[in-house]
């Protein structure tokens, strides 16, 4: 059995896997074990020494990979993230932008993006941006008459502010997979997000001035009341949390992985501030460590299969199929994004990464700047995610909200426009790559 055919079929196995309902991480685990053994114990009928090469290559890459302190910055962000959440601050910041945007048309879908924007460059995470202003943003826009799929898409569709905007698990996990600093990759995303952002909010400004149906104006005496001491605490805590971390890593001070120490316990004196109390703060030590053990043990089996793809000759095999076809960049490029959008409609942001990232970069390195090429491939894996029929920022928005009578398609056409949007991005980043490599060339 040659490379070509064991790679097709431990492609084929993964997915069946998949498919059949086992985790993806035992999915990769499985199929690249039993294609090294196939590559390194079939082409002699060695099966011991194929076996032998297996485990060996299991113990390489745990002992390479988990003793590397870049992977402790994943569960740290997330554990800021908790803080940041269980505090409450996430809702009174969405309260304390709200009243800085009421003279503007759509004002809480505005704050909405705002407030994602900024949660965003707290947490990186965009499940748990959705999740949060589902419950926060989406309930305040129903009860002043806003549109469903109006409300519904300000929410799923800023939501992904949180994988673009520094710091972000994507982020971090794209620099781990491509060995690119994860430093130069939050800076690069930050112009692109800021773009992103205010295009979503222009969007929003501009329809609800066409259509007042949508957003209904309104007037309130509390928007005259002096703010409380909670939501200055929120604001200007976020707001230090942020100059923090983003200004700490920018400015050399520290590395992402310290930043997001020191976020960490930033946010928990925060919490302390808000309230928090230590039986609390041990819930959230304790939630953020579920959720980040599964990502962990993903990405040593993604490497697990990085390295079976290496062997198997992956990049060669497609790079040859682009020159069979005679595929341009440009081709190449719109191939890989139609990859991004299907994958998304099945697989969550992080196992799309892992799966394609060590095939597509290689590709595309001789035209395409690498750290351009990192912002460019997270946009179109977030457009991914909204992407019907399983979009996983859709369901993510359709399980948090309380409103049971929401529907799947109502959220997926409101998320239309800000799918578009995101694709102008994209768009942009190809075109003019100085979007997110010129303020990396300029402090790094």
């Amino acid at each position: 059995m040659d490379e070509n055919t064991i790679l097709l079929t431990m492609f084929g196995l993964m997915f069946a896997g998949m498919l059949l309902g086992i985790h993806i991480s035992f999915a990769f685990a499985i199929s690249a074990f039993f294609g090294n053994v196939l590559i390194y114990g079939g082409a002699d009928g060695d099966w011991e020494f194929g076996l032998s090469v297996a485990l060996r290559g299991v113990g390489s890459v745990s002992y390479e990979y988990l003793r590397s302190e870049v992977f402790a910055a994943i569960p740290l962000f997330m554990l800021l993230g908790d803080f940041v959440a269980k505090s409450g601050s996430a809702r009174d910041l969405y309260n304390l932008i709200n009243r800085g945007f009421r003279f503007i048309p759509g004002r809480l879908a505005v704050a909405t993006v705002a407030g994602n924007a900024v949660f965003a460059a707290v947490t990186g995470v965009s499940i748990a941006a959705a999740a949060a202003f589902s419950r926060i943003a989406y309930p305040q826009m129903r009860s002043h008459g806003y549109d469903r799929k109006f409300a519904l898409g300000s929410v799923a569709g800023s939501a992904c502010l949180g994988m673009i905007i520094p710091p972000s698990v994507l982020l971090i996990i794209w620099g781990i997979i491509s060995e690119k600093s994860i430093a130069a990759l939050f800076v690069a995303g930050a112009i692109p997000g800021l773009i992103l952002a205010v295009f979503f909010m222009i969007f929003i400004a501009i329809s609800a001035m066409l259509n007042p149906d949508l957003a209904p104006k309104y007037h309130e005496a509390s928007d005259q009341d002096p703010m409380s001491r909670s939501e200055i605490a929120s604001g200007v805590g976020i707001g230090c949390i942020i100059l923090l971390v983003l200004g700490g890593i920018w400015g050399g001070l520290f590395t992402p992985t310290e930043a997001g120490g020191v976020g960490s316990a930033a946010a928990v004196l925060l919490g302390l501030v808000k309230g928090m109390r230590l039986r609390e703060l041990g819930k959230a030590v304790v939630e953020s460590g579920k959720a980040a053990a599964p990502i962990m043990f993903l990405l040593l089996t993604a490497n697990m299969y990085a390295k079976f793809m290496e062997a198997a000759g992956t990049s060669e095999l497609i790079r040859n199929a682009f020159e069979i076809y005679n595929l341009g960049n440009f081709e190449i490029i719109i191939v890989m994004v139609v990859i991004w959008l299907v994958l998304g409609m099945i697989l969550d942001s992080i196992s799309i990464i892992l799966i394609t990232v060590p095939i597509f970069v290689p590709i595309t390195a001789a035209f395409f700047d690498p750290i351009a090429f990192a912002i460019f491939g997270i946009l179109a894996i977030e457009a991914g995610l909204l992407t019907p029929p399983f979009g996983l920022l859709v369901f993510t928005v359709k399980g948090a909200v309380e409103d049971r009578s929401v529907r799947l398609s109502e959220i997926f056409i409101g998320s239309i426009p800000y799918w578009i949007l995101m694709l102008v991005v994209m768009l942009m980043i190809w075109a003019w790559p100085e979007i997110a490599t010129w303020l990396p060339s300029k402090i790094l």
